[in-house]
């Protein structure tokens, strides 16, 4: 190895330390105390080090936020490989997505957070794009799903694309995490802080969009049972 490669390689086991050690003080400590100069102190290098390697705290956020991307796509991967309709497909997402998040709550944090406009505008472009071109994949495999119910006359087009049609479901998956992860917020209001609250949402939300085979809202325990059946597929082609 010369030695251009292994400054490089130095300097990838660097971040990669970075990365770590800041996953491992927001599991104790929260996002929101994360500091820089901690960091840094905590690996044993100069603060002015860590900013070699991101621009910012915020642009460190970024950074890790996109490390479970391949997990992330791996779970849409199976979901698109389940011998299921189209709806079930999109239903299982909301699924994947919240078994997903219980497994890995800081990057379900993180992925709240970085895109908030005060973190993802202070953040390089270089972060941004990163994390963008991840997710470029999952949404053509969404995408693929909606244009799949559309082909098969399983739902109607309404004048719009495939993408712009998955926009919906992808609202309300994330919002329905904002929510939640707000402390106290869903109590303010009465609101049972439960799973089946996204399900039955989700489900109401495909009805309207006249995705077939439409599904009786109110029966909860045929809901429950359909998650509970998709889960099971996940974990077994997992």
């Amino acid at each position: 190895m010369g030695t251009s490669e292994r400054k490089q390689r130095e300097r990838q086991d660097r971040e990669q330390l970075f990365l770590d050690t800041a996953e491992q003080m927001i599991a104790t400590d929260g996002i929101i105390e994360l500091q820089m100069a901690k960091l840094a102190k905590a690996c044993d290098y100069a603060t002015g080090t860590l900013y070699q390697h991101f621009t910012s705290r915020e642009d460190l956020l970024v950074a890790l936020s996109a490390r479970h991307s391949a997990q992330h796509l791996q779970m849409f991967q199976q979901i698109i490989a389940l011998d299921v309709n189209s709806r079930d497909k999109m239903f299982a997402i909301s699924v994947a997505e919240r078994d997903f998040r219980k497994l890995n709550p800081i990057h379900a944090k993180l992925t709240q957070y970085i895109f908030t406009e005060a973190v993802w505008e202070n953040a390089s472009s270089v972060r941004r794009e990163q994390v963008l071109q991840c997710g470029q994949p999952i949404a053509a495999l969404v995408s693929g799903i909606v244009q799949q119910a559309i082909d098969e006359g399983a739902l109607p087009a309404q004048g719009c694309s495939a993408m712009e049609l998955a926009i919906a479901p992808w609202a309300l998956c994330q919002g329905s995490h904002t929510l939640e992860q707000t402390s106290g917020l869903l109590e303010a209001f009465s609101v049972p802080r439960h799973d089946m609250q996204l399900y039955r949402h989700m489900h109401m939300l495909l009805n309207g969009m006249g995705w077939q085979p439409l599904v009786d809202v109110a029966d909860m325990a045929q809901i429950k049972a359909k998650a509970k059946q998709l889960s099971n597929l996940l974990q077994q082609v997992s």
